[in-house]
C-alpha cells in the first residue's frame, strides 16, 4: 500500500497572496503609508473656492470695488510721510486679507476634511525623515521608468484632456455672445466673464472630484495589494508575536520552579501528608479559626511527591498512606482547594487520627 502525504506548497512560497494581518496594517499606518489620493484634497478645495465664490458674490463685488475706490476717494490728498504710508499699506493688507478670508477657511476645512476622511485622524514624521534611499540615483531611475509613474502620467493625459474639452465646450457654447463683447458695457463684459469663469470653474472642479474619487479607489487598491503578506510571513510574524518558543519554554521552566519553590516553603505548615505511597503525596492543612474546610497547599507525583515527605520527615509531619484517597485529592483538586465535600468524611478521619496521634505524643 503506497503512504502518501498532502503538502500545501503554499508554504514554501514567497508568493504574497494572502491579506494583511492587522499588525502589519499598523506598522504601515504608523509610517505614513496610507492610501491617499491628493488630487481628492486638491479638487474639493478648488470646488469649494468656486462655490464660495459662487454664493459669496455679492461680497466679494464689494469688498473688491471698495479696495479700488477707496484709494482714490479718500487717500488722494493725504501728505507723505513714513506714519501715513504704514498706515494706508496696513488698512490695504487688511482689506486684502479679509476679502480672500472665505476662500481660505473654505480651502483649509475642505482640504483637512478630505484627508481626515481617506486617511481618519494621523500624526507621524516618519515620511520627513532623512533617507538615504530617498536619493539613490538608481531608485530614482527606477521609480521614473515604473508602473506607478506611468499611472500618473496616464491620470495627468486624462485631466488634460478632460479640462481642455470642458474649456473648448463652454467657449463654443457662448461663442455668440463672445462676439457681441465689443458692443457691450464694461460692466456687462465683467459680469459675463466671471459667470463664464464661475461656470467653468464648477465643472472642472466637480470632474477633477469624480476623476479623485476612482483615483482614490485605486490608491486603496495598490496599497492593500502592497500590505499582502505570504504564508512565511505570517508565520514569522505570529513567531515574533508569541515570541522564541525555546525562550518561552525556559521562562515558563522558571515558573514551574518559582512555583514548586513556593509550594515546597508552605509544605512544613501542612498537618498532615497523604500518600499513594510512592507516586503521589499531598499535603493538608486545616485551620478551624480560618478555614469552613480542610486545604490542599501541596501535592506531587513522583519526583515532587518524593520532595514532599522527605520534607515531611524533616518537619516531623505525619504522613499516612491512603492510595484511594491520595489519588482522588490529586486529580480533583488544585493547590489552594478546599476538600471537595463527598472527600470531608475520609480527609476528617485522617485528620483526628492524626490530632489523636499529636495529643499522644504531647503527654508523652
Amino acid at each position: 500500500m503506497n503512504l502518501r502525504y498532502q503538502l500545501d506548497l503554499q508554504l514554501f512560497s514567497q508568493e504574497k497572496t494572502e491579506k494583511a494581518t492587522p499588525k502589519k496594517r499598523q506598522e504601515s499606518r504608523q509610517k505614513g503609508q496610507v492610501a491617499k489620493s491628493s488630487d481628492l484634497s486638491g479638487a474639493s478645495v478648488l470646488l469649494g473656492a468656486f462655490m464660495c465664490l459662487l454664493m459669496l458674490g455679492g461680497f466679494f463685488k464689494e469688498r473688491l470695488m471698495n479696495l479700488f475706490t477707496e484709494p482714490l476717494l479718500h487717500h488722494m490728498n493725504i501728505s507723505f510721510t513714513q506714519e501715513t504710508i504704514l498706515q494706508f499699506f496696513g488698512q490695504m493688507a487688511l482689506k486684502i486679507l479679509i476679502f480672500m478670508a472665505p476662500i481660505f477657511i473654505i480651502a483649509i476645512l475642505l482640504g483637512l476634511l478630505a484627508n481626515y476622511l481617506q486617511v481618519g485622524f494621523l500624526f507621524t514624521g516618519d515620511p520627513i525623515k532623512v533617507k538615504l534611499s530617498k536619493i539613490n540615483p538608481i531608485n530614482g531611475f527606477k521609480n521614473i521608468f515604473s508602473m506607478r509613474s506611468l499611472v500618473e502620467f496616464m491620470k495627468s493625459i486624462i485631466k488634460l484632456t478632460v479640462i481642455g474639452l470642458l474649456v473648448y465646450t463652454s467657449i463654443i457654447g457662448q461663442k455668440a455672445e463672445i462676439l457681441q463683447l465689443s458692443h457691450q458695457s464694461i460692466e456687462h463684459i465683467f459680469t459675463f466673464a466671471a459667470k463664464v469663469t464661475l461656470g467653468l470653474g464648477i465643472k472642472i472642479a466637480a470632474v477633477l472630484l469624480v476623476l479623485a474619487g476612482l483615483d482614490y479607489l485605486y490608491q486603496r487598491y495598490e496599497h492593500e495589494k502592497s500590505l499582502r503578506m505570504s504564508k512565511q510571513d505570517i508565520k514569522d510574524e505570529y513567531k515574533k508575536m508569541e515570541g522564541d518558543p525555546l525562550i518561552k519554554g525556559k521562562i515558563r521552566e522558571r515558573q514551574r520552579r518559582m512555583a514548586l519553590s513556593r509550594m515546597m516553603q508552605e509544605v512544613p505548615k501542612a498537618d498532615v501528608i497523604i500518600t499513594n505511597p510512592t507516586h503521589f503525596a499531598v499535603a493538608i492543612k486545616y485551620d478551624a479559626t480560618m478555614m469552613q474546610a480542610p486545604q490542599i497547599i501541596a501535592k506531587g507525583q513522583d519526583y515532587v511527591a518524593l520532595k514532599i515527605k522527605e520534607l515531611a520527615k524533616e518537619h516531623n509531619i505525619v504522613t499516612m498512606e491512603n492510595k484511594p484517597l491520595a489519588r482522588a485529592l490529586y486529580a480533583r483538586t488544585e493547590i489552594g482547594d478546599s476538600i471537595p465535600a463527598d472527600l470531608f468524611q475520609a480527609v476528617a478521619e485522617v485528620l483526628a487520627y492524626v490530632y489523636k496521634l499529636k495529643g499522644r505524643v504531647k503527654s508523652r
